[in-house]
């Protein structure tokens, strides 16, 4: 098969990709520095701050609008939709966080990639987007490159975290892989047909309701004993501005690719984050670290280069939206055609009444010539 050239915006993609596997390994460090030197554990604290950003941004922007697209409309025809795309996004950051406290770091690590064969089959199933030989090959290459990652963790000695129940921590890695996969695949498709703000703002209102419940119910005497200083709301500061960034430019990148693309590109912010663990925790250094990064970018690289052919979501099986969000187009371009129908038979019923008068008008002269009185005679 040959490959054909990469897309115009494939070196954005890769770019703003790297860049949000930068924001990644931010969010990781800063949640490692609460729970190691601060004894900090509050992930829906965590969470919480970055919903209510995207709530103040984009749910007010939302608040603006007037027409179809006001929040209002948007709340009447889907609001159970969107209450379910932000319980799987808010339960999504809950379970892989929530599995560091039962699980080895590589158990994570490898059992949190299966967040892209469950992306590919919903993206097959929903988006309709079919893949061809390459692309399994590819995203089988970056796989490899996350197994050289962790061989070089194991033999460079590095602490593996807890290990005080190792099939529920690892029941929550993958169970954070799946809804993490949903939650991708609805914001393609939303991001796609019908706006960024739309998804943000909607993620962002549900986001912050659902987390406030969930942390006031688990997290409230762990909350009560934290011990606030300047270091600590700074670190929380630098999670939630994070994660914000990342929310906020993750639609644009998949816009310009797809989900699968993006979450392959992010396989490096493990990576990222070990570099930056060489300087901050003393991690031990490997050579392999780096083969790792150029064997997940190879296939990265693989994967983009073939196109993935995608039909009409609108027209699968599945929508997002309500039905007759989109029948109102199919509706006018009915009525368009039964005009045009129409027009095309009065103006074929008013030539032929011409012609009828016409041809009538011919007959009455044939018979007042003088040709016709001696015929008659």
């Amino acid at each position: 098969m040959l490959l054909s050239p990469l897309p115009p915006s494939y070196p954005v993609s890769l770019a703003m990709g790297q860049g949000l596997a930068g924001l990644i390994c931010g969010t990781a460090i800063s949640s490692q520095y609460l729970a190691t030197r601060f004894n900090v554990n509050t992930p829906m604290l965590q969470s919480f701050f970055n919903y209510f950003l995207l709530f103040v941004t984009y749910t007010t922007m939302l608040l603006c609008r007037a027409g179809d697209g006001s929040i209002l409309q948007i709340l009447r025809r889907r609001w159970w939709k969107y209450l379910m795309l932000g319980l799987v996004d808010v339960e999504a950051n809950y379970a892989v966080v929530k599995a560091y406290q039962y699980t080895t770091l590589t158990s994570i690590q490898l059992l949190d990639c299966f967040v892209i064969p469950v992306l590919m089959l919903l993206s097959w199933w929903v988006l309709k987007t079919r893949y061809r030989l390459v692309h399994y090959v590819a995203v089988c290459i970056c796989l490899l490159g996350v197994g050289t990652m962790v061989g070089a963790d194991l033999m460079a000695g590095r602490d593996q975290g807890s290990t005080s129940n190792i099939l529920l921590g690892d029941c929550l890695v993958l169970i954070s892989a799946t809804l993490y996969a949903v939650s991708n695949v609805c914001q393609e498709y939303t991001v796609k047909n019908l706006s960024r703000v739309e998804f943000l703002g909607m993620v962002g209102l549900f986001g912050t309701i659902i987390s406030t419940i969930q942390m006031i119910v688990l997290e409230h005497n762990k909350i009560a004993a934290i011990q606030w200083s300047w270091q600590v709301g700074l670190l929380f500061s630098a999670f939630a501005l994070c994660m914000y960034t990342l929310y906020s430019f993750m639609p644009i990148v998949v816009k310009l690719s797809n989900a699968t693309s993006v979450n392959l590109s992010m396989l490096t912010s493990d990576l990222f984050s070990l570099f930056c663990g060489i300087f901050l925790f003393q991690y031990n250094f490997s050579a392999l670290y780096l083969i790792s990064l150029v064997v997940i970018l190879i296939g990265f690289i693989t994967f983009n280069a073939v196109p993935t052919p995608q039909r009409d979501p609108a027209s699968s099986s599945f929508s997002f939206c309500e039905a007759g969000f989109y029948d109102n187009s199919v509706t006018t371009l009915n009525v368009s055609n039964v005009t045009v129908r129409i027009n095309a038979k009065d103006e074929e019923g008013g030539k032929e009444q011409q012609d009828g008068e016409n041809k009538e008008g011919c007959e009455e002269k044939e018979m007042n010539a003088p040709g016709c009185h001696s015929v008659s005679h």
